[in-house]
């Protein structure tokens, strides 16, 4: 039999071999130890902290009812409160004048103790109106849970109990003391703290304790439980019926307080809960152990080919340039020797194309650039034919007026054609408020040519303002709303009032008609255009005039606008004098 010597195996399994002893073994070695480790840390751990959230919940509790054993002791030592439930009163206005003028409200600690729900008094004193947290001890209250469970001890110390509703169930916690401090009293007086239900409920609803807890009594009775599988709420049950899982692990803290003596707070957690988080880990493991082996053995099998498929593509790429396909090798540059190679390649392939694209293709684009260029110019060239042969048209019309003395008709013709000029040709962004009046002048008047008597206008124009740069057009569009959809609509009478003028450093334009107003869901609409934050639509309506204003004076212009039915419009524009606008 030959014997084979290592030198004689192929290097693929000299990998395999050398990832067998020095990766999977250690790696199964070293998973095992870890896990066994963990899992009991882990648990030391959550059994610690469940302690300290058990004790915490424990100790919040008792905290809660020494506030209220706090508040029976003052009441207890209360001199007022005694006379005012001892005292004999010969009327009911004699009790409410006492209450009134020494007590006023029982309820004045609850606000300050969160744990504190109300405060009750009860008395067997037939003088005493039972009102105002003020109760009477009649034969409901006698046969109460609460009075018969504290009868005997009451007397001596606070004691902590449960009341029971109506319907059977029991009700809150409650704090009871008998109030004779000096022993001398004819009347029995009794004191209730109500402990507060929302308080108990987020008390014992600790999320970081992870299983079930027990407030239990000294009968060993079941008062309170976050386990809903118990019924303790119909009725007192006891702990020792509790069903808990055999690998329960128990907490107990015990209260040795007089008015809680023999309580105790348990928390039953399972063993699993304990180790659910490191049992959740172990997919993870096992991936993280299949990761270790797979990867090791795919990246032996990958070096073995790369060297190949490296050299392969470059051969690819190669025999593409001959076709005039020079395509880049993509991926990232590596440092040895096939990288360079690749990392060559490409810049000789790219130098290549580059020197193509210079010579033929970027000729081309600067021929298809000029070509551009000259059908811009013919455009431009073209949109002005047009409004300057209408402006030549208008001209030669007034001309032809004034030959024939019609001076009205001229001048019409003047404001039409300075109208049709400014809103066609917007050489310049900014115009004087005295160039921008005298454009809304031209509109007016050409409007009360057409609509005769049936609208009058007056522009009153602060002269301190004449020669302040506005944007061009910014007011007219306002003015426009105003005759056509407010004065037109009238059979007669109509008027538009302009008011400009200074007010401190704002320029303020009032323009106010008489016209039919606008329209309820139109106006809504105009507001809600105002409020948006871009320029909508072909028209230059008063919101896009708006938005344009927002552009230059950014948050510094403001607009109000007043309108009803039948009662015309009024508008107001507030805009900043500035000179620093953003043009």
């Amino acid at each position: 039999m030959k014997k084979i010597h290592f030198n004689d195996i192929r290097i693929r399994n000299k990998l395999l071999l050398i990832y067998m002893f020095s990766v999977f073994l250690p790696i199964i070695l070293t998973n095992v130890i870890f896990y066994n480790v963990t899992s009991e840390n882990v648990r030391t751990q959550k059994i610690h902290d469940n302690e300290l959230a058990l004790r915490q919940v424990a100790t919040s509790f008792k905290q809660g009812v020494e506030d209220a054993v706090g508040i029976a002791s003052v009441l207890y030592a209360d001199a007022v409160v005694n006379k005012l439930l001892d005292t004999n009163y010969d009327s009911p206005v004699d009790f409410i004048l006492a209450y009134n003028n020494n007590f006023r409200d029982i309820n004045k600690y609850t606000p300050v103790y969160s744990s504190i729900r109300s405060i009750h008094l009860y008395t067997d004193n037939p003088t005493v109106i039972t009102a105002g947290g003020i109760f009477p001890i009649d034969q409901k209250q006698t046969s109460s849970h609460w009075y018969q469970t504290t009868k005997n001890i009451r007397s001596k110390y606070p004691v902590v109990t449960r009341d029971i509703a109506n319907d059977g169930e029991l009700d809150q916690f409650v704090v009871v003391r008998a109030l004779d401090a000096t022993g001398r009293s004819n009347n029995e007086k009794i004191v209730m703290i109500n402990l507060n239900e929302r308080f108990i409920e987020q008390l014992f609803a600790n999320e970081t304790f992870e299983g079930k807890i027990y407030l239990v009594n000294e009968d060993n009775n079941i008062e309170y439980s976050t386990d809903d599988s118990v019924q303790w709420r119909s009725s007192y049950a006891s702990y020792d019926a509790v069903d808990h899982p055999k690998d329960a692990i128990l907490f107990e803290e015990d209260y040795d307080a007089q008015y809680m003596s023999d309580w105790k707070v348990i928390g039953v957690i399972p063993e699993k809960n304990l180790l659910a988080e490191v049992r959740n880990s172990i997919p993870s493991i096992l991936l993280l152990a299949l990761w270790n082996f797979v990867i090791p053995t795919l990246f032996i099998i990958y070096i073995a080919g790369n060297i190949h498929f490296r050299l392969n593509t470059i051969v690819r790429k190669m025999r593409k340039v001959k076709d005039q396909q020079f395509e880049l090798i993509p991926g990232k540059n590596y440092n040895d020797e096939i990288g360079v190679l690749t990392r060559e390649y490409n810049r000789m392939t790219k130098k290549i194309k580059d020197l193509i694209n210079d010579v033929y293709i970027v000729r081309i684009q600067k021929k298809d650039l000029e070509l551009q260029k000259k059908e811009t110019q013919l455009k431009a060239l073209q949109s002005q034919i047009n409004p300057h042969f209408l402006f030549n048209v208008l001209e030669t019309i007034r001309m032809r007026s004034l030959l024939k003395q019609e001076q009205e008709t001229a001048t019409i013709i003047h404001n039409m054609a300075q109208l049709l000029r400014n809103s066609i040709t917007w050489d310049r962004d900014f115009v004087t408020v005295r160039e921008e009046v005298h454009l809304i002048h031209a509109f007016l008047e050409v409007q009360k040519y057409r609509f005769g008597d049936k609208m009058q206008y007056n522009i009153k124009l602060d002269d301190s303002i004449e020669n302040v740069l506005i944007p061009n057009m910014s007011i007219i569009p306002f003015v426009e709303n105003a005759s056509i959809h407010g004065i037109e609509p009238l059979k007669g009478g109509g008027q538009i009032n302009i008011v400009i003028e200074k007010a401190f450093d704002y320029i303020i334009f009032e323009i106010r008609d008489n016209g039919v107003g606008i329209p309820a869901d139109k106006y809504h609409h105009i507001m809600q255009l105002l409020e948006e934050d871009e320029i909508t639509g072909e028209r230059i309506g008063i919101s896009n005039v708006f938005q344009r204003l927002k552009m230059y004076y950014l948050e510094g212009v403001e607009v109000e606008i007043k309108t009803g039915r039948n009662e015309g419009t009024f508008i107001l524009l507030k805009i900043p004098m500035k000179t620093d606008v953003a043009h």
